[in-house]
């Protein structure tokens, strides 16, 4: 009898490659590799989008012109000098100093693209020492892959994407936080559609918001030209790490200068942006020396933020850079629901002015980075006049003055990577409809129990301000709902019984050893 042959499944090229990442393990950390590869991938990617608007160039009758920088900038290709291109890489990857010649590569292509300033690691590979062979042998890895095999899949940007998830991953609690899980931006983005205007994020991290709102446009067949970014990041290999997100999938956009502090050094101080997307550090202490920033004009009309979290920090820059009907989706810790002091000031200037539209609580276990549930904040300038408006998606807002949409979604969500929670497709759409028809029909809306309530201002006044989703929510099978002062009486009476009973089995059978001539005492 013939054997069997067995099926070989081929493994997904961004599986491949991380098998080969992690052979550079060792004595470099997650946190330095994941430049060494993402690196790479971004000259693979850049090398052979260069070579096909070469190539065209030559067909096209245009050979004079193919070492001109323009021709390859007016189709958001990188112009690559011989030295940074992959096929030179290649035939030098072998040699010992390969690093060097990477180095080398990368500085020549920020340098000739102004669009990538600041972009790429600079002395990095040589800085760091990797393994001859190791780095060959990624390299070898990385040529398999062809960025131009199906131009309608998005290979590099997918690569890109998993290897974020993976080394936020690898690197854990208390790091990791350039990357915030994909199913999250992607639940912000179908709650505030941002289809078209200007988009800011305060805390960018490697610039997933960014593209999670150009995914949306597409889906739902916009204009992503439509769509201006603008977004900063404080730590500089971070800013890096954005810039290349941005770049390999030829998104332009204005992450500033320089990586740089959102409240020391404002980037975008004059911005007024129509969608906000954030993720702001949790509970940052000390973001502020005792004086600073008391008189800046983005808390004015406001209570000046605590120097001891800046979660309400994070909140008022936000509301100081949204347009006239902007609207914000952010994440903060579930603190911020209900704190005190110049927190509750804050909070109750914004219920007062009607900015808070929709407040969620998420799953526990969905960031890498802390296993606490957090909280979706939504703040819209303008409730009532906003109007969604795409070739498959048109969308006019009902008068929700002053009304509050309270969402629970700790027993929502899917496993992912054994210990961690993410929402199913399925999810977001049940999540994003009843938020929506909550916008749009009033009378098609209806409060779920253990699932979502919306609440008026008199509500939340007699709930002195607070935006826990709990104090709202109806909880049916919950502690919530406990009447605790019933609860002991019954449990009082009933140990009254058991002991009476217990009591009075003790007699009887002192009773019974009596008469059986037994002197016993219980």
């Amino acid at each position: 009898m013939a054997k069997q042959k067995k099926e070989i499944v081929e493994k997904p090229i961004e599986v491949t490659l991380w098998d080969a990442a992690n052979k550079l393990r060792g004595s470099v950390e997650p946190s330095e590799y994941k430049h060494v590869v993402l690196s790479l991938v971004f000259l693979k990617f850049a090398s052979d989008k260069f070579e096909v608007k070469r190539q065209k160039l030559i067909d096209e009758g245009k050979g004079k012109y193919i070492d001109m920088a323009d021709f390859y900038a007016m189709e958001n290709v990188f112009y690559l000098q011989e030295t940074s291109r992959w096929s030179f890489l290649m035939k030098k990857s072998k040699q010992n100093d390969i690093a060097l010649v990477i180095d080398t590569a990368l500085h020549t292509i920020e340098k000739n693209n102004k669009a990538l300033k600041g972009a790429l690691p600079d002395n990095y590979f040589s800085r760091l020492g990797l393994d001859g062979t190791k780095l060959a042998s990624l390299l070898d890895t990385i040529n398999d892959i062809d960025t131009n095999k199906d131009p309608k899949q998005d290979i590099v940007g997918r690569v890109y994407e998993y290897f974020l998830s993976k080394f936020a991953l690898a690197e854990g609690k208390g790091k990791g936080e350039f990357y915030t899980p994909k199913s999250i931006v992607n639940l912000i983005a179908e709650m505030i559609e941002p289809y078209k205007g200007i988009i800011y994020d305060p805390a960018c991290g490697s610039g997933g918001m960014f593209v999670q709102s150009i995914k949306f446009i597409e889906a739902h067949h916009g204009n992503k030209q439509e769509i201006s970014i603008y977004g900063q990041e404080y730590t500089n290999t971070t800013y890096k790490l954005a810039k290349m997100n941005l770049a390999i999938r030829g998104i332009s956009g204005n992450l500033g200068e320089k990586a740089a502090d959102t409240f020391a050094d404002d980037q975008h101080k004059d911005l007024k942006a129509d969608y906000i997307m954030a993720n702001p550090p949790f509970n940052q202490k000390d973001w502020r020396a005792e004086n600073e920033l008391k008189d800046d004009p983005r808390w004015r009309g406001y209570e000046t933020p605590p120097k001891s979290n800046a979660n309400y920090g994070w909140i008022l820059n936000m509301v100081s850079k949204l347009s006239e009907n902007g609207v914000a989706g952010f994440i903060l810790a579930n603190g911020a629901l209900s704190g005190g002091g110049e927190e509750y000031k804050i909070r109750k200037q914004l219920i007062d002015n009607d900015l808070v539209e929709a407040i969620v609580i998420l799953p526990q276990n969905m960031f890498y980075t802390t296993n606490i549930s957090v909280t979706l904040w939504i703040l819209n300038k303008n409730k009532a006049a906003r109007t969604v408006q795409m070739p498959d998606l048109v969308r006019n807002y009902r008068n929700r003055k002053h009304q509050v949409l309270f969402m629970d979604l700790r027993e929502t969500g899917i496993p992912f990577e054994k210990k961690f929670t993410q929402f199913s497709e399925e999810d977001i759409i049940n999540i994003t409809q009843t938020y929506h028809v909550w916008q749009t029909d009033a009378a098609t809306y209806q409060n779920e129990p253990e699932f979502c309530y919306s609440a008026s201002l008199d509500e939340i006044i007699k709930k002195d301000y607070s935006l826990v989703p709990s104090k709202y929510i109806e909880f049916v099978n919950s502690d919530e709902n406990i009447d605790y002062a019933t609860k002991m009486k019954t449990l009082q009476a009933e140990m009254t019984d058991l002991l009476k009973a217990e009591a009075q089995s003790k007699a009887d059978l002192l009773t019974v050893f009596n008469e059986l001539g037994y002197d016993i005492e219980l």
